[in-house]
């Protein structure tokens, strides 16, 4: 069976599809369609020059700035993987690096003019991805899907830590 974006669209309808087995398509296809419609809508002519993956380092930079651990840190991956692609994005004129004057070990990175138009250009396509779910929802249809999100995302932050340990 393949999601076609027709998930019982009447509420209380019965289903020609089994519910758990549409969960589990929606589940196993939408973490991988996100990220090709997403490198699709923030990729345009004028972030040609980036990756999808760039978009999602300029996010966690974030207009504030931070530092090369703290990026690391919310992204999940290590600070010498992090330096690859920030040497591109500094190249590209998105973000610039700054040593801390206390302790030159420390480096900070923030968004140049250019990342911040990316950064409010990513941010866009958020709130439009999530404009187009709740428009659709009533109060306590968003009530429910806030709370199967929620319980997903925990599952999937003890999934990670397990494997941590």
């Amino acid at each position: 069976m393949r999601f076609n974006g027709g998930i019982c669209r009447l509420v209380r309808r019965v289903c020609a599809v089994d519910n758990r087995e549409i969960i589990n398509d929606v589940l196993v296809h939408l973490l991988n369609e996100i990220w090709q419609l997403e490198e699709k809508a923030i990729i345009t002519d004028e972030y040609k020059d980036i990756t999808n993956n760039d978009m999602h380092i300029i996010e966690a930079v974030g207009l504030d700035g931070a530092n090369m651990s703290a990026i690391a840190g919310k992204l999940k991956i290590t600070v010498g993987s992090l330096t690859t692609s920030m040497n591109s994005l500094v190249k590209k004129g998105y973000a610039e690096r700054e040593r801390s004057e206390r302790d030159r070990r420390i480096v900070y990175i923030h968004l140049t003019t250019k990342g911040r138009r990316a950064y409010h250009h990513h941010q866009e396509f958020h709130e439009k991805m999530t404009d187009a779910v709740l428009e659709r929802l009533d109060e306590e249809e968003m009530a429910v899907l806030a709370k199967a999100l929620n319980d997903l995302y925990a599952f999937f932050r003890q999934l990670a830590n397990d494997k941590e340990s």
